[in-house]
């Protein structure tokens, strides 16, 4: 429930998660093909291919010829896209940033100590 707020909280563009996300793999990882972004994204490469260009009518990402395979593709971010990735996140930590400073400090002691427990538990 707390992953989906935060998610509430959106760049200028208002783009749904999945377009976001790809934004946000682009930014983490350099240009890739649609491919390898479907496959990252566990969806199957039409539905890529749409979302790209959708991102691509947006001006967030622009295609170029891949440099060793003429049959394929490159999406990278724009500067606009850039833009809306660190918009979004500063929305984001603004957002979460305003809600954990209303807790108390017994609060925030006990919250550490949670994702200590969550750390161990996904490292087991």
């Amino acid at each position: 429930m707390a992953s989906r707020r935060v998610k509430a909280e959106r760049g200028d563009a208002g783009l749904p998660d999945p377009q976001f996300n790809v934004l946000a793999m682009l930014h983490a990882h350099g240009a890739m093909t649609p491919g390898q972004l479907a496959e990252a994204e566990r969806i199957q490469p039409p539905s890529m291919t749409r979302t790209v260009n959708c991102l691509v009518e947006l001006g967030l990402v622009a295609k170029t010829e891949h440099p060793t395979d003429g049959r394929q593709v490159l999406v990278d971010l724009t500067e606009a896209g850039r833009a809306e990735v660190h918009e979004t996140r500063r929305r984001r930590d603004a957002w979460l940033t305003g809600r954990l400073s209303q807790l108390t400090a017994d609060e925030r002691a006990r919250l550490g100590e949670a994702v200590e427990l969550l750390r161990r538990i996904a490292a087991s």
